[in-house]
């Protein structure tokens, strides 16, 4: 029986799992915690997403931090913290796009709930640290952005920063507060140090600024193809190098960097090149001090077994980078019939744990997933009639296990 390896791209690919992780064949699954729904609308308790019929993507973005939830909804240009049961706690809004909160009157030293007005322009991800200072990215106007000639970049994306009690501190562009804009932003991280990471995306390649508690920047770091850790024994005019994350490990000063290597696919039949086959995934660890590389560590992919012309063709797919729990756990994940496939892989690789966390795609219009430092999976999943968050306790899987 002849056996083919191939890689499918595509946009929404869902697979059926086939991971023998108990008796039967197939893989346990984490039933889900439902915390609270929200309604569409421009009241302060509900989110606006309307444009979900219109084309172009959407600025909508959720952060969990020690049971809080922080929602930038930039379609209202405002962002929620509510705790596990919904109920706000503090609204940044702009007051030139919509009415006050309600409870924006009574806001004062007593008040349960503040209302912070701040011109957002159009929001992006966010993140908070451990004295609850909030982070989010922001555009320019258009008038405020810049152009970067040499490189052909638009420079129009900033960090804004806001403390514990709502109040704006300044933003952060590349050097630090009230630099050059950034391009754009494709997310940002705190570390358990308050430190902020910065994962931007230029024409070469991503550009990591690594921020001090302060917001004074310590390391601007650069990645292009050429430069990641080349596969032994490959031959470079017969192999392609692509970065697919970069996320910043939260206790030590270092970034860990998903790199997938593919191969040209050579038709057995035709002798004719035909394409390009994923080869592996390799995790490797970048010291931002001395800028050298630790060992890497190959990443599992998916793989799934299906009978064609007599033969079996084994369809290979990598996962998605999740993000890393302070105890050292790498969460990865893929969409699959049921639902997500997360992968939990142990720091020096001798312990992987995957579970599926079942979702119906069908009802599923938009959604945003974030993983905490505990290791709990969170979710915000925009539906037809409202929003719902929830979320996975994966946490007792990885807590439990030494490292």
């Amino acid at each position: 029986m002849k056996i083919k390896f191939r890689f499918i791209y595509a946009a929404f690919l869902f697979v059926p799992v086939f991971f023998s992780c108990r008796p039967n064949g197939t893989v346990a699954s984490i039933q889900e915690n439902a915390l609270f729904s929200l309604n569409y609308g421009n009241f302060e308790d509900e989110i606006n997403l309307f444009n979900l019929s219109q084309s172009g993507s959407i600025n909508t973005f959720m952060a969990m931090e020690e049971g809080f939830f922080y929602i930038a909804n930039g379609e209202s240009k405002k962002i929620m913290e509510l705790n596990s049961y919904g109920d706000i706690l503090t609204l940044y809004y702009n007051e030139d796009y919509s009415m006050p909160p309600s409870f924006a009157r009574s806001s004062g030293v007593n008040s349960t709930k503040k209302a912070v007005a701040y011109p957002f322009n159009s929001l992006g991800p966010l993140a908070v640290d451990s004295n609850k200072c909030l982070y989010a990215v922001d555009t320019l106007p258009q008038e405020r952005q810049e152009v970067d000639v040499e490189n052909r970049l638009l420079l129009n994306h900033i960090v804004l920063r806001f403390d514990s009690n709502g109040t704006f501190i300044d933003y952060l562009g590349q050097q630090g507060p009230g630099g050059t804009p950034f391009p754009y932003i494709k997310n940002i991280y705190a570390t358990s140090s308050n430190e902020l990471v910065v994962v931007s995306e230029s024409n070469s390649g991503p550009v990591v600024y690594w921020f001090n508690s302060k917001g004074f920047l310590l390391y601007k770091i650069p990645f292009t193809s050429s430069l990641v850790p080349k596969l032994k024994d490959s031959d470079e005019n017969d192999s392609f190098v692509s970065i697919h994350s970069i996320i910043p490990d939260s206790i030590n000063r270092r970034l860990f960097v998903q790199v997938d290597y593919f191969q040209n696919y050579l038709d057995p039949a035709t002798k004719v090149l035909s394409g390009i086959e994923f080869e592996k995934t390799v995790l490797y660890p970048l010291d931002v001090d001395t800028g050298v590389y630790d060992a890497g560590l190959e990443i599992p992919c998916y793989e799934e077994s299906i009978s064609e012309n007599l033969g079996k063709v084994i369809y290979r797919i990598p996962y998605d980078f999740l993000g890393v729990t302070d105890g050292g756990w790498l969460f990865f994940i893929l969409p699959v019939e049921k639902g997500y496939l997360v992968q939990m892989v142990q720091p020096n690789g001798q312990k992987v744990l995957k579970r599926v966390l079942p979702v119906n795609h069908e009802d599923i219009l938009y959604y945003s997933l974030c993983l905490s430092g505990k290791g709990i999976i969170s979710g915000l999943f925009v539906k037809k009639e409202q929003a719902q968050v929830l979320w996975w306790r994966t946490d007792y899987l990885v807590g439990g296990l030494v490292n």
